[in-house]
């Protein structure tokens, strides 16, 4: 059975004022940035780096935090009996020489995106919430 740790972390890419999505193989669906749980042992900055890197092949060369751990009770696991995630959310630059390679069994695309373009979206919910707190979108 999958073991959710209840820890998330957010990465938030942008580039000439658009916004890297991925549309996620697994629930939960809609358009999201790059997130994934913290395994254990593992710091939020060591989880932000290998999620960055196993969701879309780049190297993340600095970043941060941009939302403070916070509970969202209603963002389940899959999977799990336990409610919501704790969730911190980076914005991050990362290293442009590589180009985005999509890991096929976790995104079944992505693109950039303006915040305009986002408003008309099917957001992951979360991503929604995090976006309008941040303001991103309205």
């Amino acid at each position: 059975m999958y073991r959710c740790s209840n820890r998330v972390i957010g990465a938030i890419i942008r580039r000439d004022g658009k916004f890297l999505l991925i549309d996620r193989v697994n629930p939960p669906y809609g358009w999201a940035a790059v997130a994934g749980h913290i395994e254990e042992g593992q710091t939020p900055e060591e989880a932000l780096m290998a999620e960055v890197h196993e969701e879309v092949g780049l190297k993340v060369i600095s970043y941060e935090l941009v939302i403070e751990p916070e509970k969202v009770p209603w963002n389940n696991c899959r999977g799990s009996n336990k409610e919501g995630h704790n969730w911190r959310v980076f914005e991050v630059e990362v290293d442009w020489s590589d180009d985005i390679q999509a890991e096929e069994h976790e995104v079944k695309e992505f693109g950039w995106f303006t915040p305009e373009e986002m408003k008309n979206m099917e957001l992951e919910p979360v991503w929604k919430q995090w976006f309008k707190r941040l303001g991103y979108i309205s």
